[in-house]
């Protein structure tokens, strides 16, 4: 989806320093209780969407992933967004083909994003709908696993 051009400031509601080591440190911890591990090439997806705060391509991803040096191979960047989603730790927006981390620490919480169709900023609330939806999948047969929501239209800054 295209974004148009705004003509004001957006804020970059991103991590950095001491917020995302302890971010990646948390993460780390989670894994371990899980009994998974937490590689280098995974946690360096997780810490890129992390200092990004908002949606990102996978091949944005893979140009931004090498700090000194060429950039990851696709597949290396797909495993590992592959499992950050499985795990909790990101969001794969459909809409947008892209993918936010996720700051929630609840295991297999449903998600809804307020996606801004002017500026592409994008908020993870928690909806209120979802238990709905379980229930109607589960009395239609079906046992969902994940409940993800999008909603698009415009934040309050492209609004004004």
């Amino acid at each position: 989806m295209a974004h148009a051009a705004c003509d004001h400031d957006h804020h970059n509601h991103g991590v950095a320093g001491d917020g995302l080591a302890a971010e990646l440190a948390a993460a780390e911890a989670r894994c371990a209780t899980a009994d998974q591990r937490l590689t280098a090439p995974r946690r360096r997806v997780l810490e890129l969407l992390l200092q990004a705060g908002q949606p990102v391509k996978a091949y944005d991803l893979i140009a931004s992933y090498a700090i000194d040096g060429p950039p990851a191979k696709p597949p290396t960047v797909y495993r590992a967004l592959d499992f950050l989603e499985k795990q909790g730790f990101a969001h794969r927006i459909e809409s947008l083909n892209a993918y936010v981390a996720c700051r929630k620490e609840a295991d297999g919480h449903a998600a809804a994003f307020l996606i801004c169709d002017c500026c592409g900023a994008t908020r993870e609330i928690e909806p209120r709908a979802s238990a709905e939806i379980i229930a109607a999948g589960a009395s239609a047969g079906y046992a969902l696993t994940a409940v993800t929501i999008e909603a698009h239209g415009l934040c309050g800054d492209c609004r004004g």
